[in-house]
């Protein structure tokens, strides 16, 4: 009996030390598959197809980061037309810089820019299109033009008659919700939609949210909804949207991008900065373009000579920066992902904003002004989504009192937003 008992317990202990090694054992950490490697469930509906592709740089495929255009044609599928958003096709041109239509030099297919004379496809470029498909990386923030070109390539879709195929993809900053929200009256391509400045979201729901809430353009509107059944005749084009879900991405994930989205959104560590700096972009301070860190460097040459220096020069992708080749006073906020995260700490840092309009001596140049004069027409406005900021700080306001301002419109969002996720949320 006891030599019985002997063996069970030397059993047992055996089963307790396998059971602690494999769970202290590594685990195989999941990978996050874009909408764009889910070839199988796309790859039909583009069969036989002509296709129109808004695609640039961030458009990979699978772990190799195959370009979807190249993935597309290497599959059989025949691409008539590819449009270019803000920094062109290929990804190069400068922030604003205005991008004419060409012949891709590697495909021999033409590229119609949509970030200079137009913005949306017309009915000619969409002659030789059966099928449209989008294929942006977004970085969830409001004045990030992407969610713009994407808006305006839905409302092409609906009123040319044309299906859309949305391959999804995760939100770097989609693990909150922050910001004023755009008042409408201020709307421009740098935000054309009531929303925060970091609005979590990925762009396919996005999409769903313009469609469901009516936010498009009228005519949009009004023609999706009176969609009948007589679209489904046969040899038909008709409008229909089609979002091809991320694998394993939630609200709480934090993706780091693979492919840089775009000339000075170079690390993560500025892309999480993002929301909280480009204001900079409407003032007289050099947001840190023509660095190596764009957006976490922000100053000014009249600021204290005992802060962090840089000077901006001329770089590609930023050929002509604000205070270019000017010895610049002010902050340096670049370090590890894991410190800025801690610093935004899930929120829209508005205090930077704050702390350098008390340092700066000429506080009436302080914010750029339009050529009119009005800063109801000022970048500032389009970025902020208002011009609350310039009386709020002129007044000396608060951080906390200008985070209290944002309400109740943020809590609406958020219940709005709720409603459109195909990822589990944050909360």
């Amino acid at each position: 009996m006891k030599k019985m008992t002997l063996a069970l317990l030397l059993v047992l202990a055996f089963a307790n030390i396998y059971a602690q090694r494999k769970s202290s054992s590594p685990k195989k950490e999941v990978v996050i598959e874009p909408g764009s490697w889910q070839l199988q469930e796309y790859l039909p509906m583009l069969k036989g197809k002509r296709v129109g592709v808004f695609a640039n740089p961030t458009a990979i495929v699978g772990p190799a980061q195959t370009l979807i255009v190249d993935t597309l044609i290497k599959s059989g599928v025949k691409i008539t037309k590819i449009f270019g958003p803000e920094h062109g096709f290929r990804g190069t041109a400068d922030a604003g810089a205005k991008v004419d239509s060409y012949v891709d030099e590697k495909t021999g297919i033409p590229v119609v820019s949509l970030y200079g004379k137009k913005t949306k496809p017309t009915a000619e470029d969409l002659a030789d299109v059966d099928v449209m498909l989008f294929d942006l990386q977004d970085v969830g923030v409001r004045f990030y033009t992407y969610i713009s070109s994407m808006q305006d390539f839905l409302e092409s879709a609906i009123v040319n008659n044309r299906p859309l195929i949305i391959l999804d993809r995760p939100n770097p900053n989609g693990f909150y919700v922050d910001g004023p929200v755009l008042d409408t009256q201020y709307k421009s391509h740098v935000g054309m939609q009531p929303i925060p400045v970091v609005y979590g979201m990925t762009i396919g729901e996005y999409a769903q949210m313009l469609l469901s809430e009516q936010m498009l353009i009228k005519d949009a509107n009004d023609k999706y909804k009176t969609i009948s059944a007589s679209r489904y005749k046969a040899g038909s084009t008709f409008f229909q949207l089609t979002v091809i879900r991320c694998k394993n991405y939630t609200h709480k994930s934090l993706y780091k991008l693979p492919v840089n989205p775009s000339p000075n959104l170079k690390d993560m560590a500025s892309i999480y900065l993002y929301p909280s700096t480009c204001f900079f972009e409407g003032t007289c301070l050099s947001e840190g373009r023509g660095t190596e860190h764009p957006f976490a460097i922000f100053g000014h040459p009249t600021l204290p000579k005992n802060m962090f220096s840089f000077t901006p020069v001329s770089v590609p992708g930023a050929t002509a920066p604000k205070l270019k080749d000017q010895v610049c006073y002010g902050w340096n906020l670049f370090g590890s992902d894991e410190e800025i995260l801690k610093k935004i700490d899930n929120k829209i840092q508005i205090k930077y904003l704050v702390d350098a309009y008390k340092l700066f001596p000429g506080k009436d140049s302080f914010f750029l002004k339009p050529k009119s004069g009005k800063m109801a027409a000022s970048f500032i406005a389009k970025l902020y989504g208002n011009t609350d900021i310039i009386q709020q700080l002129a007044d000396g306001k608060s951080e906390a009192e200008i985070r209290a301002s944002w309400e109740p419109k943020l809590s609406a969002f958020k219940k709005i937003r709720k409603k459109y996720l195909l990822y589990t949320d944050f909360e």
